[in-house]
């Protein structure tokens, strides 16, 4: 039987409120079985957590850095397309697409001279000027989805930063120094400060917390400064898994989850699942509990993860699987 039991500390509400569902869902399960095969399974994979350092991320260890974090996160929604040519980009002589598409277009802004991280910069750019920052390996190619929202989310960020902190020479850095070396309280403060990271939902009713966004946001700036300086913080354990579309389709695969026969249908025949509907807030609550039961395992067995840490190793499995594994579910979001 599955044990949905709250850890002792669940500051940010999103186990308990993710469990509200769980507890309800008509669609979506958990396969207890199938979460000890993946345990077993991806061991090897799971000998340490990923390194978040690659030649797509800009780092240059500093502010400048957490700035550019901050930009990519505001853009790090919905890569999948409704047609089979996706929006792709070139750099340095590789195609990227997918979430690397995006890294790689903005680290490629940075090389260019653009300051990604500057939200005095943010603030001037045009439509003409995203689309140049975010434009396609050929330009008959597909532009980015829903480019007009990344274009707010890239103005909100600035106004936020600006506005929130007017008498700081470096909002950036008076942002990240407000959380006092507290995850949680960072993205406490994002999703109040930044709209577009509040990612919230409603089932029968009640509020469910996921926090996508905010939370990886957190989670990258530990990676990035490896866990000093701008990415030190003290509780990062008490961050849960990124509820997307690329770690479902993982479990899924695995077995973990279990679908109705209309939401399985739904899915292979690639219809929209509408943001916010029971479907998709049971899949996105089902992600989050599997990952949390699949650290707890881990655990029993003297293998010490965070939640973050398990999530990131499933979807850096996710970017290479084979053709039979069952589609993503698709809905237009810009919280993952």
């Amino acid at each position: 039987m599955l044990d949905y039991t709250l850890p002792h500390d669940d500051p940010l509400g999103v186990l308990s409120s993710t469990r509200f569902v769980m507890e309800r869902a008509e669609s979506v399960r958990l396969d207890l079985e199938a979460l000890a095969k993946i345990a077993a399974e991806l061991g090897p994979l799971m000998s340490a957590a990923p390194d978040w350092h690659d030649a797509r991320h800009f780092s240059d260890g500093t502010w400048r850095t957490a700035g550019w974090v901050l930009a990519l996160d505001a853009l790090n929604f919905c890569f999948w397309s409704t047609t089979n040519e996706r929006w792709r980009v070139e750099w340095q002589g590789r195609i990227e697409d997918g979430y690397w598409a995006l890294a790689a277009a903005l680290t490629r802004a940075a090389e260019e001279g653009r300051p990604i991280w500057d939200p005095r910069y943010l603030q001037t750019l045009t439509p003409r000027d995203v689309a140049h920052i975010l434009r396609p390996y050929d330009e008959n190619a597909p532009e980015i989805p829903l480019f007009p929202i990344r274009v707010q989310n890239l103005h909100e960020l600035a106004r936020g930063l600006l506005e929130g902190f007017p008498e700081s020479a470096n909002p950036v850095q008076a942002l990240i120094g407000s959380a006092d070396g507290s995850a949680v309280e960072l993205v406490r403060i994002v999703t109040e400060r930044f709209p577009s990271f509040n990612d919230v939902a409603l089932y029968q009713e009640q509020e469910v917390r996921f926090y996508k966004r905010a939370q990886i946001l957190v989670s990258d700036l530990a990676g990035a400064f490896n866990g000093r300086g701008f990415g030190d913080f003290h509780d990062l354990n008490l961050l849960t898994a990124f509820a997307d579309y690329k770690i479902p389709q993982v479990l899924r695969g695995f077995n973990a989850l279990v679908y109705s026969p209309e939401l399985d249908a739904a899915i292979a025949e690639r219809r929209l699942i509408p943001m916010g509907s029971a479907w998709e807030v049971e899949i996105r609550a089902a992600t989050i509990w599997a990952c949390e039961l699949l650290r707890r395992d881990l655990a029993e067995d003297g293998r010490l993860f965070r939640a973050t840490e398990i999530d990131w190793i499933l979807w850096l499995a996710g970017q290479s699987l084979p053709d039979t594994m069952p589609p993503y579910h698709r809905t237009l979001t810009v919280f993952y």
